[in-house]
């Protein structure tokens, strides 16, 4: 199945990327939970990160300083350091 997946700050002329493998397991891996700072977005990833603590997944949370601007480039460039997979919340 082909999927597409837009990037919401430049569809003019969408980034063709190659999907990366899915984890073979999420026990012991580090995930990333993304808050973008929008409201009760915090409320899905605690949840989110109890499941995944479940799962035997070490969680790191991280917080964007505002949803209307892409991440800054060293909170991104920690993310893709210190974690195997993330999640970004999307809330209102």
């Amino acid at each position: 199945m082909t999927r597409v997946v837009l990037d919401p700050t430049s569809e003019r002329t969408p980034a063709q990327r190659r999907r990366l493998a899915r984890l073979a397991t999420l026990a012991g891996q580090r995930i990333g939970l993304l808050d973008i700072s929008k409201a009760r977005g915090d409320l899905f990833l605690d949840r989110l990160e109890q499941r995944l603590r479940e799962r035997g997944a070490e969680v790191s949370r991280y917080r964007k300083p505002t949803f209307t601007k892409p991440a800054p480039p060293d909170l991104r460039q920690r993310i893709a350091v210190e974690c195997a997979a993330v999640v970004e919340a999307l809330a209102d």
